[in-house]
């Protein structure tokens, strides 16, 4: 009884823009700003969540505007709901309307705050994870000048990052020519690892891929287009680069027919595209049935949604790889607490209830905002 008497009593709902040192540029287009809904979900008791998420127009279909207009529907249908009941929630959500997982995962790391705190365990822990590995970040090489790419993974392995990660997805030759280059400037020793992000189509990738293998790539992500998914196999069988797929799997059916088709050697797991901890958490399950590796990664979120998913990243041993490096490209952090950066790539998570992360009052009444 006394977990009904947990109801959500109003959520705030605020829009959070900070530019970045400089622009973020892969295959779908460039960012020069990191653009985020908070969510703050406070509960009769005292007891408060918070949630973010980072809508990608090319990828999840959600902008900032209409995350903020959604976010309004989604906090109406929750108030006076059990905030413990975070299965119950999500089917309320997901009756409510259909798709927009990007602004729905917002209330479920905040729903997931919540109930982590009023079990007093850091939110690892509450899903059932261990503090028992080093989680280690790479960092990003946008896509551009191949020299200037070069530049670029030269600055980030003098900082300590232990592997690069380089933005692909033009054509064959350049994209070799990025690779080239970059090997020449950081050497072999650390791993570097490619994202296409869909900016090859079959023949291209195939070809890519196999010129590539010389330079001891590590993994390539979602090489070909999304809905080319059936022929994502193909690719597969024909790389000698292991192949991970990242906007061909949203959510837990997707993985399931991926791992299915064997058209993937590794999945990437991101709260925007699965809609939150709640299906993620399914997704891994599949994942460690089939003992396929995964990587817990990002999209333009602040330390206060990378903090849920390194705690994310502690649920599974199967879970290999970390791209949280984006909140390391802002002008500002506000966010108090949370996942400590240190050095080497390396990031940590608190032993904090909950989800350990927060922004301070004065900082979101500098945000437009709304409350329901």
């Amino acid at each position: 009884m006394a977990n009904k008497e947990i109801l959500i009593e109003s959520v705030g709902i605020y829009k959070m823009i900070i530019p970045l040192k400089k622009p973020f540029v892969i295959s779908l287009g460039a960012q020069y700003d990191a653009e985020s809904i908070i969510v703050n979900i406070r509960t009769n008791t005292g007891l408060s969540g918070f949630g973010e998420c980072s809508p990608y127009m090319s990828i999840n279909g959600e902008s900032l505007e209409t995350c903020f207009i959604v976010a309004r529907y989604l906090a109406g249908v929750l108030k006076g709901k059990d905030a413990l009941d975070i299965e119950g929630c999500h089917n309320i959500m997901d009756g409510t309307i259909y798709g927009n997982r990007s602004i729905k995962s917002a209330f479920d790391m905040a729903l997931y705050d919540i109930a982590s705190t009023h079990q007093k365990v850091p939110l690892y822990k509450y899903l059932g994870g261990k503090n028992n590995k080093t989680l280690t970040t790479d960092y990003t090489v946008s896509l551009g000048d191949a020299k200037k790419m070069a530049e670029d993974a030269a600055t980030y392995k003098q900082l300590g990052f232990p592997v690069i990660k380089v933005k692909l997805g033009e054509n064959k030759r350049k994209d070799a020519e990025r690779v080239h280059l970059i090997r020449e400037a950081i050497g072999y020793e650390i791993p570097v690892r490619i994202d296409a992000n869909q900016g090859w189509d079959l023949k291209t990738a195939i070809a890519t891929l196999k010129e590539l293998k010389r330079y001891n790539i590590q993994y390539c992500e979602e090489p070909i287009p999304r809905w080319d998914y059936m022929r994502l196999r193909k690719v597969r069988k024909k790389s000698p680069i292991p192949i991970m797929a990242d906007e061909s799997c949203c959510d837990h059916h997707d993985a399931k027919r991926l791992i299915g088709l064997k058209a993937c050697d590794m999945l990437n797991i991101k709260l925007g595209k699965s809609g939150g901890i709640y299906d993620a958490l399914k997704i891994i399950s599949l994942a460690d049935k089939a003992k396929m590796k995964m990587q817990v990664g990002a999209f333009m979120e602040s330390r206060l949604g990378m903090t849920a998913f390194a705690h994310l990243a502690l649920c599974s041993n199967n879970i290999l790889y970390c791209d949280f490096d984006t909140p390391l490209m802002f002008t500002e952090d506000p966010v108090t607490g949370g996942l400590i950066y240190q050095d080497n790539g390396v990031v940590k998570v608190t032993e904090t209830p909950g989800l350990g992360a927060s922004i301070a009052e004065e900082r979101l009444a500098q945000m437009e905002n709304t409350f329901v």
